[in-house]
């Protein structure tokens, strides 16, 4: 027998539950939708159902890869209806009958079709182009979500703050000014830190009459995976929140739900306030394909779900409105399902991704120009240290670029907590310069949402150990949407992070992090990281120009100790300030990939040095010692941190074959791991290297937090064992 006429066990019982009548009353049946509407939808949650079980029986032949579906939670499609197609809406992965009923308001799409192309891995994909089973598209404003635990609720509420935003602005971005973002999620991800961070932050702006037209589905069937969520718990939990107004309704009435979700659209888009719909719902079929929930459900606990089957209530209400008999019904649904077994056994057939390169091209960087250099004079001509100088570039940014908004804790009239951004808020007004609450998960979904809705934001998270509890918002949110869209949804951003160590007066684990590991492993991340204000100039350029020409996700990483460092080998020496002569150079650039390439300083070839941040300001200190002992050495600056540069890098290194790594952070996890490592796969036995890390332990307080850093003495010391066989 072949899927074009298999039939699903599940599809079977149904169709006999129907042909015998063995139906649930229909209730409220007319009234709220007209006949046309009413069958409109039910097609919609229909095709939701018999997309997830051919999807089931394609995995069976190894023709489908993705068996999460949509069984019970049909009555989003009344949900879909009540909102516009302009209404950019992220979606839980169980929103198929949303995904299909949203497509009938854009005539010509073929959304059937491109479902079976997403369950079959397909290249042909529209939106993932084979990466991922999806639901979103580009025409129907359906960002691609993944694995939705909820990770999507702070950039949905991101987006509701700029739609809000571009209206203060005059700013067209890619939805409309009245339009509302929405975002569906289930109950056990309702618990989440990241769904209860973007609660809170909407009802926190909503609060403060600031606009935040969002709208929250909650698809509460009452399970996660096999947890049981506690009765009463989420309507507990969603109904007492501040600035939210609440709704509810019952998933298996589509006529309620319609009702009920229009009156929540219109309070949003009116009032500019955020809701949650509270949608009761059951989950049929288990949590996938793969899933036997009758060991740990009772018999009875999944027949009484069944009976809430939305199929069946709108099969009764067809019925009863006389558009259809049992029996008509019946052979309506098997054409149907024979409908999407032939459109199914095309997709099947169509092309897989079958190389690296085209698995990556959404995230390889594309071709960029060389810089130009700003046309706008400098603002200041007196040297100035790192801080200041990455203050008057972002300056400079920011008057170049209308649609750059910074957002961050403390960085509007404080000016950040060592005054990067201070004069900023004063220049370019509160709409430009937002002061947030205290939440870096929030903090990066308001940047994804802003980016999603044609802003260029540049976030800040006040040190580097307060990021790794919101890592999730780069790593599986910004970091993967041009991935998961092909490269037709991007999140161009800067995120500014104060960190790295050596911090004096000021310290601890939590304000001298040593680790940016948890960046290292993210496809398609640019990591830049300034050692003095030249760089810091240069690398806030380059930053904002990746970010806006390529719509590329930057993070720049810059050394708190370095920010007011003055002086270099003395005290009053002033060799680490820098004027607005030395600022005006654009940089050298690795012509490969077209991201700066590391700054080489010296010509000597006897021993390189590479390092970076805190590392370069030492080794520039041990370079004077090395030399006043007759050793050439160079130094060498690697500024792009992520990715590693490996052809320049040995560009850099000349003819130097001795190589000292001086890496700040941890021994375990560093980046002198990688670059031992490719040092060694580019020229085998060319090189002999040695590194200098800090060791594998968090940094205390006092003086102690130094002598598990590398110092500049430990620096002169290896550097001079390993030149002792030869010559000063």
């Amino acid at each position: 027998m072949t899927l074009l006429n298999q039939q699903h066990p599940a599809l079977v019982e149904l169709l006999q539950r129907i042909a015998t009548e063995q139906l649930p009353p229909a209730v409220n049946a007319g009234g709220v939708l007209s006949d046309a509407d009413f069958f409109e939808l039910f097609e919609s949650q229909l095709s939701s159902r018999l997309l997830d079980l051919q999807s089931r029986l394609m995995q069976a032949a190894g023709q489908s890869f993705y068996t999460i579906g949509s069984a019970g939670h049909e009555g989003n499609a009344a949900v879909a209806k009540a909102l516009r197609v302009t209404d950019p809406a992220f979606l839980h992965y169980r929103s198929g009958a949303f995904f299909l009923q949203r497509a009938k308001q854009l005539p010509g799409s073929t959304p059937i079709y491109d479902m079976l192309l997403s369950f079959a891995a397909s290249s042909d994909d529209p939106i993932a182009g084979g990466r991922h089973k999806v639901l979103g598209s580009l025409a129907l404003n359906i960002p691609p979500q993944t694995s939705t635990i909820a990770s999507h609720l702070p950039k949905a509420m991101g987006t509701a703050f700029a739609i809000g935003l571009s209206k203060r602005l005059n700013h067209r971005g890619s939805w409309p000014v009245d339009a509302i973002a929405m975002c569906s999620f289930g109950d056990a991800s309702a618990n989440h830190s990241t769904a209860v961070g973007a609660m809170n932050a909407a009802s926190w702006t909503a609060y403060q009459t600031i606009p935040m037209p969002l709208l929250m589905v909650c698809e509460d069937n009452g399970l996660g995976i096999s947890t049981h969520t506690p009765s009463g718990w989420i309507q507990q939990q969603l109904s007492q929140r501040p600035a939210l107004k609440y709704f509810q309704a019952d998933g298996s009435n589509l006529a309620e739900t319609y009702l009920v979700a229009r009156e929540a659209a219109d309070y949003v888009r009116h009032k500019r306030k955020p809701a949650i719909l509270h949608l009761r719902t059951v989950r049929l079929y288990g949590h996938a394909g793969a899933d036997a929930e009758v060991s740990y459900r009772s018999k009875q606990e999944i027949a009484r779900d069944a009976e809430h089957d939305p199929l069946l209530h709108g099969a009764a209400a067809l019925i009863q409105r006389g558009l259809f008999s049992a029996q008509e019904l019946v052979g309506y649904i098997t054409e149907q399902q024979q409908r999407i077994a032939r459109v199914a056994a095309v997709a099947a057939q169509r092309p897989k991704l079958e190389t690296a390169a085209a698995v990556m091209a959404s995230i390889a960087p594309a071709y960029l120009p060389a810089p130009q250099a700003p046309a706008q004079p400098w603002p200041s001509d007196k040297p100035q240290h790192l801080a200041k100088m990455i203050n008057l570039a972002l300056q400079e940014a920011m008057t170049q670029h209308s649609q750059i908004v910074m957002c961050g804790e403390d960085i509007a009239k404080k000016g950040g907590v060592y005054g990067v951004t201070q004069q900023l808020f004063e220049k370019f007004g509160p709409n430009r310069v937002l002061n947030t609450l205290l939440d870096e998960q929030s903090i990066l979904g308001l940047a994804i949402g802003m980016a999603q809705q044609g802003f260029l934001p540049i976030p800040e998270i006040q040190f580097l150990a307060y990021v790794h509890n919101a890592a999730d918002q780069i790593r599986g949110e910004a970091a993967t949407l041009s991935f998961f869209s092909n490269g037709q949804y991007r999140n161009p951003m800067v995120v500014r992070i104060a960190g790295l160590a050596y911090q004096r007066g000021f310290g601890g684990h939590f304000h001298n992090d040593n680790s940016f590991a948890a960046f290292r492993d993210i496809p398609g991340v640019i990591l830049l990281c300034p050692s003095n204000g030249v760089e810091g100039v240069n690398l806030v350029r380059d930053a904002v120009r990746l970010a806006h020409e390529q719509q590329r996700v930057v993070i720049l990483l810059e050394p708190i100790a370095l920010y007011m460092t003055r002086d270099l080998h003395q005290e009053g020496d002033g060799g680490w300030l820098f004027s607005a002569e030395d600022a005006q150079g654009a940089g050298s650039y690795a012509p490969a990939a077209y991201l700066p390439a590391p700054y080489v300083c010296g010509r000597g070839e006897q021993l390189a040095i590479i390092t970076y941040g805190n590392g370069y300001y030492l080794s520039r200190q041990a370079e004077k010692l090395l030399a006043e002992q007759g050793y050439q050495v160079r130094v060498i600056d690697l500024r792009c941190l992520i990715p590693l540069q490996t052809e320049a890098v040995i560009a850099a290194l000349g003819n130097c074959r001795q190589i000292l790594i001086v890496d700040e952070c941890r021994r375990r996890g560093s980046l002198s791991e990688e670059l031992f490592t490719v040092l060694h796969e580019a020229k085998p036995g060319h090189y002999t290297i040695q590194r200098l890390t800090a060791e594998d332990s968090f940094i205390p307080l006092g003086k102690a937090a130094y002598i598990t850093l590398p110092s500049r003495d430990q620096i002169v010391a290896k550097a001079t064992d390993m030149l002792g066989g030869l010559n000063p």
